[in-house]
């Protein structure tokens, strides 16, 4: 029997930078971990690589001034934006260049958080003064009112996100409204910012009666003057890289992870699977913020990673089943169980459990290790 399961390495590589044969480089970079660590490879192996290490490599960058002229082109002299996220690296950029775009911009804020869960507004004061947030809208005037500085102020970085998003431009007008349709009092033509909700709310306000609607995964879908663009996310996806420069989601991601498995077999023999990863699918515990703000985990990956695990709750069948460790295994390789032996085996697929196992592991610091090997992880009980 195997003493050990899933292993995860995270593989050092170089700053990566645009042109460089990324393929070749992982390949390269697997395989002197493997040879300066002693440890072999193995068929069914999984190489994560980080999304920004793509994107750079692709040289899939976009200005702001590219990004305003498709608003304009898109919108004309204003735009009201709804439910962006409450990021200076992540949305930031992106409104400056809407402005940048547009005579008048309107922003429609959630409150007291985001959809990623970023407050804004501070709970228990909601409570005291018997705010409904399904109902009650406010002005950016009355809003401070009820919520001072210290009330808007994240609690983790301090910063007063309102007061940000106004320096970015003096054509902003920030408005709070948790009913999607509240921006069409302003103006008709809406951009819808959201990530994960962004199809039922651009669906609402479709049916309330904009007239030009769009969000944030149709802007810069196609090159403007040269830029980098995204024909499947747009800006979804998108960070901050320079004061004048936001960095996009790859593209072309399926062609990379593809080409990626086949030089791995070419180089070491064996068949493994291979993801590009960005934010885990996950919610810290203590800040209350979900980290998907890409929006996906993985934006491609092999065949072999599709679909969800099939498994069976090995702590139900050890209570309850009265099986011999011998049997377990045998029930385990046939797979043979009902429904109840596989109850609590949540069915999540396999590159969000991946793509987050990947994400934990590099990390967003300077851990330096982009690349991750995961060994061992369809391994299980009865695996020799």
């Amino acid at each position: 029997m195997r003493n050990i399961g899933t292993v995860v390495i995270g593989v050092r590589a170089p700053i990566i930078k645009q042109g460089y044969d990324l393929e070749n480089i992982v390949v390269q970079a697997v395989i002197d971990a493997s040879e300066n660590n002693r440890f072999k490879l193995n068929d069914k192996d999984i190489v994560g690589v980080t999304e920004s290490l793509v994107a750079r490599a692709q040289g899939n960058f976009v200005s702001l001034d590219a990004v305003a002229k498709d608003i304009n082109q898109k919108f004309g002299d204003e735009v009201g934006v709804v439910f962006p996220i409450l990021s200076r690296n992540r949305f930031a950029l992106i409104l400056k260049a809407i402005a940048m775009g547009v005579k008048k911009c309107y922003v429609q804020l959630n409150y007291p958080s985001d959809e990623m869960g970023n407050p804004i507004a501070n709970i228990d004061t909601i409570y005291k003064r018997e705010i409904n947030p399904y109902v009650d809208e406010f002005s950016e005037e009355k809003f401070k009112k009820i919520f001072s500085s210290e009330d808007r102020k994240n609690p983790f970085t301090g910063v007063d996100i309102l007061e940000y998003y106004k320096s970015l431009s003096q054509n902003i007008e920030i408005i709070f409204s948790n009913k999607a349709t509240t921006i069409l009092k302003y103006t008709k033509n809406v951009l819808v910012a959201s990530i994960h909700t962004r199809d039922r709310i651009k669906e609402l306000i479709k049916d309330a009666g904009a007239k030009k609607l769009y969000s944030l995964d149709e802007i810069m879908t196609k090159s403007i003057d040269g830029s980098g663009f995204n024909g499947e996310y747009g800006l979804l996806g998108s960070n901050y890289s320079t004061d004048n420069v936001l960095k996009l989601f790859p593209r072309d991601g399926q062609a990379f992870v593809d080409n990626l498995k086949k030089k791995l077999f070419e180089r070491t023999g064996k068949i493994m699977e291979v993801l590009i990863y960005g934010d885990g699918a996950f919610k810290d515990p203590v800040a209350g913020i979900w980290e998907l703000a890409d929006p996906v985990v993985s934006p491609a990956f092999t065949s072999g990673l599709a679909g969800v695990p099939s498994e069976l709750k090995l702590k139900y069948l050890a209570d309850s089943s009265g099986l011999s460790d011998a049997e377990l295994k045998e029930k385990i390789r046939e797979k043979n169980g009902s429904q109840k032996e596989s109850l609590g085996t949540t069915p999540r697929r396999i590159t969000d459990l991946v793509g987050s196992l990947c994400d934990l592991t590099s990390g967003s610091g300077d851990k330096g290790t982009p690349i991750v090997l995961v060994q061992g992880y369809f391994d299980n009980y009865a695996s020799e």
